[in-house]
């Protein structure tokens, strides 16, 4: 029996440019399932950042800005406050995100902006080289700590899912993986919650997915799941965050 893989009429037929084994097509994948079948192509508009996705507004095929690096939440933020029936998310890397835009996501987070993000955590930066990023793992080789991260030197990796978790005006986060298809389908599941959180103006949601980087991993697609599960997923633990979308009112 042939399996048919249905298209989403919110990607566009563009090729994607992504290396073999990268998870970004994946998460396009899921975020343009959950807008389609949530009926809001019409009104979705995506910040896309500095970084690997960097061309994301030639996938899908909805409203898109390119965002200055880091500042996809502040711009967003603009966007969302001047027409709030926009649902708006920003799509953003772990170098966009936690380094150069971690004072952006923070304050987006603390003033409760009823925006979404998507976080990819591949633990490296992609698109300018490999370069040792906030969430690279204690001991991970890249082009600039080849003998692996030292946390005496650098610190410790953020847990970014865990940090936006503590700020009161978050309303969901969750953190999610790719590396395997019962993963895949949890990760739809927390991507559309986190969507619906905003439709119902609960608050700022983030949904931060481990993804895979072959290329700056050194490592074949299948080898670069396996270090997700064996190595990112027991320092950066799945599940909820924070989910205050539960909780009954009085």
């Amino acid at each position: 029996m042939n399996t048919v893989f249905k298209k989403t009429p919110v990607l566009t037929d563009t090729v994607m440019h992504y290396c073999p084994g990268c998870g970004h097509g994946i998460v396009h994948r899921l975020v343009a399932e959950v807008i389609e079948e949530l009926g809001i192509q019409d009104r979705s508009i995506g910040f896309v950042p500095v970084g690997c996705a960097v061309f994301g507004y030639k996938y899908f095929d909805i409203d898109c800005v390119e965002a200055a690096h880091g500042r996809a939440p502040a711009a967003a933020t603009g966007c969302k406050r001047v027409n709030p029936n926009n649902v708006v998310f920003t799509y953003q890397g772990d170098g966009d995100l936690a380094s150069i835009g971690a004072a952006e996501i923070v304050h987006a987070a603390h003033r409760g902006e009823k925006i979404t993000t998507i976080f990819i955590n591949n633990a490296i930066y992609g698109m300018t080289g490999g370069q040792m990023a906030p969430t690279t793992l204690v001991g991970q080789k890249t082009t600039t700590s080849p003998y692996g991260r030292d946390p005496e030197h650098c610190g410790k990796p953020l847990r970014i899912a865990e940090m936006i978790a503590t700020i009161e005006g978050a309303a969901y986060v969750e953190r999610v993986s790719v590396d395997s298809t019962p993963n895949i389908i949890k990760a739809k599941a927390a991507i559309k919650k986190a969507f619906q959180c905003q439709l119902d103006g609960k608050g700022f949601s983030l949904v931060e997915v481990l993804s895979s980087c072959p290329t700056n991993w050194g490592k074949s697609p299948a080898e670069a799941m396996d270090w997700i599960k064996s190595d990112m997923i027991p320092y950066y633990p799945l599940g909820v965050k924070k989910d205050i979308t539960t909780v009954k009112e009085d």
